[in-house]
């Protein structure tokens, strides 16, 4: 119903206030869609403009891992220290609460397992499943450099087109074979692909050389893989020196749900992740926390 003639002096338009429009937070975001951007939100932090992702899709190829036997005992406790969950749509759909309320990385590409060419992978997903899902992005492996390496950017662009389509986040996942360099020069080849073709985030490894010019000259967010299980003390330090370097968080998985205490090792990294903590002090928490839990 239209305001009633004499009713204005009830009003208060601010006149004396401009008119206001954040700039959204997150690197080279900022000309997206307001779907797109959030979704993003619901991975990345707007206080720190970093993430936690929780990296648990890693049965896509290897079936269960050691530590995801059993994610419905091992991994939805650890759900309340999450940003957002790397997994794919099966244990999404069988596993994880629809009560979980942050954002979800769907795994979109796969095909051979850890027995096979792993770059021979194809899309496996449709954009109408991520969006039936309520999915906050869409991840694919990428192969600079391997067997199949444009048939994975060729996964990837189609994804990004379809994203871009519906506002749906592309991941790109910067693979390595076991044959690869693993140095700053391959990262930034392969980060600056990934963003080039349109990804709108990077996902790549840490390397104690060099990784502040991988997410430099990457124009979009670059989150840091946790890779291999490492001792804790090592796992803190190696989150702590990337987003130092630049990194706009991590996702990590092995180093979390192999972890001795898994719940009390997610909290130490959000400690260095959105606190800037030093690796010494994220431990000391980790240390007292897995103290209370025994």
């Amino acid at each position: 119903m239209a305001d009633m003639d004499g009713s204005i002096e009830t009003k208060d338009f601010h006149p004396d206030i401009p008119s206001r429009n954040t700039p959204f937070f997150l690197k080279g975001s900022g000309a997206l869609d307001w779907g797109m951007q959030s979704r993003l939100a619901r991975i990345f932090s707007a206080s720190s403009g970093r993430t936690v992702m929780l990296a648990i899709d890693h049965g896509y190829f290897q079936g269960p891992t050691t530590g995801l036997e059993r994610v419905d005992v091992n991994i939805v406790p650890l759900l309340p220290y999450a940003d957002a969950l790397m997994l794919t749509r099966g244990i999404l759909r069988t596993t994880i609460p629809p009560s979980f309320p942050r954002g979800t990385v769907l795994r979109a590409s796969g095909g051979p397992s850890i027995l096979k060419e792993l770059s021979n992978e194809q899309i496996a997903l449709d954009i109408e499943d991520a969006l039936r899902l309520n999915a906050a992005a869409m991840a694919v492996q990428v192969f600079v450099g391997g067997e199949f390496e444009t048939q994975s950017i060729h996964n990837m662009t189609r994804l990004v087109d379809l994203g871009n389509r519906h506002g749906v986040p592309v991941l790109g996942v910067t693979a390595v074979g076991k044959n690869m360099t693993r140095d700053a020069r391959y990262f930034r080849l392969a980060c600056r692909i990934c963003a080039e073709l349109g990804a709108h985030f990077v996902k790549t490894y840490y390397v104690a050389d060099g990784f502040e010019t991988v997410t430099a000259s990457c124009p979009v967010p670059v989150i840091m893989a946790g890779g291999k299980k490492l001792p804790e003390p090592e796992a803190l330090e190696m989150a702590y020196r990337a987003v130092s370097e630049g990194a706009a968080g991590v996702d990590m998985g092995r180093n979390i749900f192999q972890s001795e205490a898994p719940a009390a090792m997610i909290q130490a990294v959000r400690m260095v992740v959105h606190e800037n903590a030093r690796p010494a002090e994220a431990f000391e928490l980790f240390q007292d926390l897995k103290n209370r839990q025994a």
